[in-house]
């Protein structure tokens, strides 16, 4: 917990940064449909004279997507000094049914911001918002890229995922997510957290082949859906693996489609399973894990082993974890002592997100640290507004040292 004491060492407003996280949660941005709320980053940016850009996101094959990121730079000094990265994403889940009062109010009430979207990740994008404002002024040697990314939460992340296509990441030496932390870490913690990488995650798509016969003699036949059932189970319980930062792997069936007849065996099943992984653990290994556990069933059925369909073969989430000794834990530790007056936490993600395109795809040492709330993704979601203003702080202190 924060020392309540302790006097904070920046100008960011409290009121005015709420009153900006409350326009952003009343904004309906559920992933694909982001484009108001783009708008209105891009605006702020330009109204407090930080000359933000536009990028477009194109992904026409699997979901017809097209948006626009927000990017926008502070230039340093020196040419030679590291850039980094303070990234958030835009978009929230689609809007669940309920809620006891409208989804997107922005009501406050006891230190707590309600609405969808609030705290996954409104309030980390409100933070960095504040932040890179207040860094204008500061005499820097370098640079500061903030983005404000769609489609995290749909399944590709195609915001970030363009960033580090078009080779934006190339110049950058580290990365800022500001998702939030404590809600989602391996370990029980609370703010101020600094989280210092993530499991990977994979997902199964399994098709399993049978044979049809009439449902009143099914010994003629081969059920797939019986055999998928079966699968299931034996996924759920395979050997997973372990890292001392990332903790245990983990499976979880997520779906079972087949048949379709209403007196016959069914010929055919698709099952999807849900994989998270850790450092050490790819592609290939993984895909031959499956394979493992298939061939010791021994099923009646075929099984052809995959993942689901991506735009690109490299669009996966993989596991990584930034170093305790990179210069800008270091920073990020000192200046969370500056504003809270305690050293932060330290823990690891349990799932994925952007940063997993960072920290791995792009190999840019990433730092997790946002707002913590509670009901992430459910009714009655909400960000402490304290945390929001805290990792503002700690964001600018941390940039004063790390590029000043």
């Amino acid at each position: 917990m924060s020392d309540p004491s302790h006097s904070p060492t920046t100008a960011i407003d409290h009121d005015e940064t709420i009153e900006l996280l409350q326009e952003l949660v009343r904004i309906r941005s559920p992933y694909f449909e982001e484009e108001e709320i783009v708008e209105f980053v891009h605006d702020w940016l330009e109204e407090a004279g930080l000359e933000p850009e536009y990028q477009e996101v194109s992904e026409p094959e699997i979901t017809g997507f097209e948006g626009r990121n927000v990017l926008a730079r502070l230039e340093g000094s020196d040419p030679e000094a590291p850039t980094f990265l303070l990234n958030a994403h835009v978009d929230t889940v689609q809007l669940v049914e309920g809620w006891e009062e409208d989804p997107l109010s922005g009501r406050v009430e006891d230190g707590k911001l309600y609405g969808q979207g609030a705290c996954d990740m409104k309030g980390g994008l409100a933070a960095i918002m504040v932040a890179v404002r207040e860094l204008a002024d500061a005499d820097l040697r370098g640079d500061v890229v903030l983005s404000a990314v769609v489609d995290e939460e749909g399944p590709y992340g195609l915001g970030a995922d363009r960033m580090i296509r078009e080779g934006l990441t190339d110049a950058y030496d580290a990365a800022i997510v500001t998702e939030p932390g404590p809600i989602l870490a391996q370990s029980e913690i609370e703010n101020p957290a600094l989280i210092l990488g993530a499991r990977g995650r994979f997902l199964y798509d399994l098709v399993v082949r049978g044979h049809a016969a009439h449902g009143s003699q099914p010994e003629k036949g081969k059920n797939a859906v019986v055999d998928a059932g079966r699968l299931a189970e034996a996924l759920a319980g395979m050997d997973v693996g372990t890292h001392p930062q990332l903790g245990d792997g983990s499976v979880c069936p997520l779906s079972i489609e087949g048949g379709s007849q209403t007196l016959s065996v069914p010929d055919r099943c698709r099952l999807l399973v849900d994989r998270h992984v850790v450092v050490g653990e790819d592609a290939e290994s993984v895909l031959a894990d499956a394979e493992r556990v298939v061939e010791g069933l021994e099923l009646d059925c075929e099984v052809d082993v995959g993942f689901r369909e991506a735009p690109e073969e490299d669009m996966r989430y993989g596991p990584y974890v930034t170093d305790e000794d990179h210069p800008l834990v270091a920073s990020l530790a000192s200046a969370t002592e500056s504003v809270a007056g305690v050293e932060p936490a330290i823990s690891y993600f349990s799932s994925v997100g952007d940063f997993n395109y960072f920290g791995h795809r792009a190999e840019l040492p990433t730092v997790i640290l946002g707002p913590d709330g509670e009901n992430i993704h459910g009714t009655g979601e909400f960000v402490y507004t304290d945390d929001v203003i805290e990792v503002a702080e700690i964001i600018v202190e941390a940039a004063r040292s790390y590029l000043g």
